[in-house]
């Protein structure tokens, strides 16, 4: 069986916990039994061999990427796997023209909503051929993320997190596990961090797994793992890059305050670092968009174009070209002028509608399509170019000015 991206055997204290733990069999996967049990379709076409092209749509560390390998290795097909945050569509078309059409071949692609919608069109020919058996993994709805002819010729499988009891079952096997596991350090854990750790875990076997690996290997004396074990390790896991999680905020804060600093050194460090943990492009390229009018503003006008056209190239070419889109407009935000002055004027705005309420628009900006209206002075002594300094305003705030022109600071 040919496989590329990924080794199927486990090798011993050298990959992770999570990966060491990975089941091999289908009787092996802990939860998922609403799309697992022995008269469900899946199972049927796993043990039959009739392999069809499917999406998982669930969760991160539900067994996704799990799923998919035992799928290939059960089946004995030859077997290739990407992620769509490392690759590019010109590396696939040719790797999957250089396949043997009478060999079957599953496809399994990671994060498969990240390719654009042109790069997903890219490899559609090789799924209706049938080169390939696609199956992808997403943590967004396929409705929106995957195109329609691909979707059409997929079935989606949705995964589901893992219950309480599931979670207990990852823990329980991964501590007692002397082959692959942890077992070898007779570690014990109490009731109570192991609650606490399933909690943590949003049902995310992985984080279960590498939480407690962290605990593990920093135990002195290995008797037993606490509820505050548990905590440390989870805070060592946070230095990490979340996307979920409070890193990721973090992250993108760093960004768009390197960019109001004009740092655009700065600013790439921390554009740099989403990328490199898989962050979505147009999550980046809207706070580009959102940042052009509202630290750039009426200073240069044009940024909101370049911040616009960064994110269709983003949503066009994916990652990993984007990359230079995003960077190329990162340095031209950063080293703009900056005027906050229209976006503190709406909020100006704002605060006097909040205080105020809706003041009586006057008589003469209102429209008079009856004769009624008309009678009552709707649009009376209105002026189609009126005097700059005439006042529009509600009669209570009359005269009063929200914008100013950052000169007149």
């Amino acid at each position: 069986m040919l496989t590329f991206g990924v080794s199927l055997g486990i090798i011993k204290n050298v990959t992770p916990l999570s990966d060491r733990m990975r089941p091999n069999k289908l009787s092996e996967i802990i939860g998922q039994k609403h799309i697992l049990s022995n008269d469900s379709l899946l199972t049927k076409s796993i043990k039959s061999g009739q392999i069809f092209s499917m999406i998982f749509w669930g969760p991160p560390g539900v067994g996704k990427t799990t799923l998919a390998r035992v799928i290939a290795k059960e089946t004995q097909v030859d077997f290739l796997e990407f992620s769509a945050v490392n690759t590019c569509t010109a590396e696939l078309k040719k790797i999957f023209g250089e396949l043997d059409p009478a060999r079957q071949t599953i496809v399994f692609i990671d994060e498969i909503h990240r390719f654009s919608k042109s790069q997903q069109d890219a490899f559609l020919p090789f799924v209706e051929r049938g080169v390939i058996t696609l199956i992808g993994a997403t943590t967004e709805n396929p409705s929106f993320e995957i195109i329609a002819p691909l979707l059409s010729r997929s079935r989606v499988f949705v995964l589901n997190r893992l219950t309480k009891e599931e979670l207990t079952e990852v823990a329980e096997k991964a501590l007692t596990d002397t082959e692959f596991g942890l077992g070898k350090f007779k570690a014990k854990i109490s009731d109570k961090a192991l609650e606490f750790l399933i909690e943590e875990s949003n049902g995310d076997a992985r984080k279960i797994l590498n939480t407690l690996e962290i605990a593990v290997n920093s135990l002195e004396a290995k008797v037993e793992i606490t509820e505050k074990t548990i905590e440390e390790a989870i805070q060592k896991k946070a230095l990490m890059y979340d996307k979920n999680g409070e890193e990721h905020y973090n992250t993108i804060s760093a960004f768009i305050k390197s960019m109001r600093a004009s740092n655009p050194d700065a600013a790439l460090y921390y554009l740099a670092r989403m990328i490199e943990a898989g962050e979505d492009p147009l999550f980046i390229a809207r706070r580009m968009v959102i940042f052009a009018s509202e630290d750039i503003g009426m200073a240069q006008p044009t940024a909101i174009v370049i911040a616009n056209e960064v994110f269709k190239a983003c949503e066009v070419i994916g990652y990993p070209e984007c990359t230079i889109n995003l960077a190329h407009g990162t340095v031209y935000l950063a080293k703009a002028k900056k005027d906050r002055s229209a976006y503190n004027a709406y909020f100006k705005a704002v605060d006097d509608i909040k205080n105020l309420g809706n003041l009586p628009i006057p008589l003469h900006l209102k429209n008079a399509p009856t004769k009624l209206m008309k009678e009552l002075g709707y649009g009376k002594d209105y002026e189609m170019y009126p005097d700059k300094d005439k006042s529009l305003l509600p009669e209570k705030l009359k005269g009063k000015k929200y914008f100013i022109e950052k000169s007149e600071d």
